[in-house]
């Protein structure tokens, strides 16, 4: 009986090619996101991450048809940017809904069946934005410093049972979530086109970046190790920028970070 793998957010992006290099493997891989058709071996299933109904129903129906769940990749997510001060309430709340919570619903979801196959696995994705945190947009990376430190308690609660959890922080990738970003520039006049010149230089970076599917190829090797580690950073500047944030003062490494995006 083949492998089984769940990817959320997996119509467009990373999580598009992380399906379709798992199909490509022999694995059977099913997709949920909101729009999305099945193509090319992968299985779609329609499920908004933030209603644990949908969540709920979209597992029962995989196990129920594979009777085994072997990963979750928790791939889907949404970007804003903006002044904290100018931040509607609104958008900072879904903002977490789909990055924070909805990788916890699918996580509650998937764990009593990951619990019943031998060598399962949870790959969550983060982003260098947790270490690093990015002014303006600061509610990103709130959300994937929440990820990581989620996947950390995760990896100790689950390790009894041989579920081994992971999460993987890339650097910038040029997908359409640069596009799909909720941006905000209210406030702008007062803050001197800070705003404007922080989003312009980040999306620069994001143009310019890594491909979704080398990001896929490091998903897919971190799910073939036997003693993966918890946190993994994608590409080998983004290793030495992180690596330097923990050696350097707090206050050093932030000022550094500021002035990249000032």
């Amino acid at each position: 009986m083949g492998n089984v793998v769940v990817i959320t957010g997996g119509s467009s992006g990373i999580g598009k090619s992380t399906a379709r290099l798992f199909a490509g493997k022999g694995w059977t891989v099913y997709e949920l996101s909101r729009t999305g058709k099945s193509e090319n071996g992968v299985i779609h299933i329609t499920a908004d991450i933030t209603k644990p109904e949908d969540v709920r129903n979209g597992f029962k129906m995989v196990f129920e048809t594979e009777n085994r769940l072997d990963l979750l990749i928790n791939n889907a997510g949404m970007g804003i940017s903006g002044a904290v001060e100018f931040t509607d309430p609104a958008q900072a709340h879904k903002i977490f809904d789909v990055n924070f919570f909805g990788t916890f619903l699918c996580c509650r979801e998937a764990l009593p069946y990951l619990r019943k196959t031998e060598n399962s696995r949870i790959i969550n994705l983060s982003s260098v934005a947790a270490p690093l945190s990015i002014p303006f947009q600061s509610f990103y990376s709130a959300t994937k410093a929440a990820v990581n430190s989620f996947t950390l308690a995760l990896c100790n609660e689950v390790r009894p049972f041989g579920i081994k959890v992971s999460a993987v922080m890339p650097g910038d990738v040029h997908t359409g979530f640069t596009a799909a970003r909720e941006k905000n520039e209210d406030g702008s006049e007062l803050y001197g086109g800070m705003i404007k010149r922080a989003v312009s230089s980040m999306e620069k970076d994001e143009l310019s970046g890594m491909s979704p599917d080398y990001i896929a190829s490091v998903i897919y090797r971190i799910s073939q190790k036997s003693s993966p580690k918890v946190l993994y950073t994608a590409g080998g500047k983004y290793k030495l920028f992180v690596t330097l944030a923990k050696l350097l003062p707090t206050d050093l490494s932030n000022r550094i970070v500021g002035k990249l995006y000032s």
